[in-house]
C-alpha cells in the first residue's frame, strides 16, 4: 500500500498483549503466510481462532466462517488477505464488536483505512506482526534488529 505504515508503540504494546485473536487468511493447503502466523500465535501462548469462509478446521484447530461466528470474546483480528478482502474485514470486525485490526503487511489498503477511521476500529498496518511478538525468532528477529537499528521500528516496540 503507498503512503502511511501506520503502527505506533502504543498499538504495538496494546495489540501484542492481547490474549484472544482471529486470524483472517490461514489456508486449508497450510502454505500461506496466515498459517505460519496462526501457529507462531499459537506457540506464543495466543489464543488464535482461525476465520475461513468455507472451512472446518484449520491447522487441527475449529474454524469460524465468519468474525460475527466466532464463539466466545475475541480481543483483535490479525487479517493476512489479499488487500481487495481487507476492508470487508475491517467492517465486519467492527460489525461483531472486535476493536482491534492488525494488517498484516501486504494485506492494508486504502479502503481498508477508511473503513477503520469510518468505524472506530484501532487498526495497525504496513508491518509484519510477528516482528513485535515477545518471542520473535529467525527471520523475523533479524528483521527486527535492523529496524531498530534503521530506526524503523516504534521505539518501545524494539523492546518488547
Amino acid at each position: 500500500m503507498s503512503g502511511d505504515p501506520s503502527v505506533t508503540s502504543e498499538l504495538v504494546r496494546e495489540f501484542v498483549a492481547l490474549r484472544r485473536l482471529a486470524v483472517a487468511g490461514a489456508s486449508r493447503s497450510g502454505k500461506k503466510f496466515g498459517n505460519v502466523i496462526l501457529r507462531e500465535l499459537r506457540g506464543q501462548g495466543y489464543d488464535a481462532v482461525p476465520v475461513h469462509p468455507e472451512a472446518d478446521s484449520l491447522e487441527g484447530l475449529p474454524c469460524a466462517r465468519s468474525l460475527a461466528q466466532l464463539a466466545g470474546r475475541v480481543d483483535g483480528v490479525v487479517v493476512v488477505t489479499p488487500p481487495a478482502e481487507a476492508a470487508r474485514l475491517v467492517a465486519e470486525a467492527a460489525d461483531a464488536g472486535i476493536g482491534r485490526v492488525w494488517l498484516q503487511q501486504g494485506a492494508g489498503s486504502p479502503e481498508a483505512v477508511q473503513v477503520a477511521r469510518e468505524r472506530g476500529v484501532s487498526l495497525a498496518h504496513g508491518h509484519c506482526l510477528l516482528m513485535f511478538l515477545p518471542r520473535v525468532r529467525g527471520l523475523h528477529r533479524f528483521h527486527r534488529g535492523l529496524w531498530s537499528l534503521l530506526g524503523r521500528m516504534p521505539s518501545s516496540a524494539a523492546g518488547t
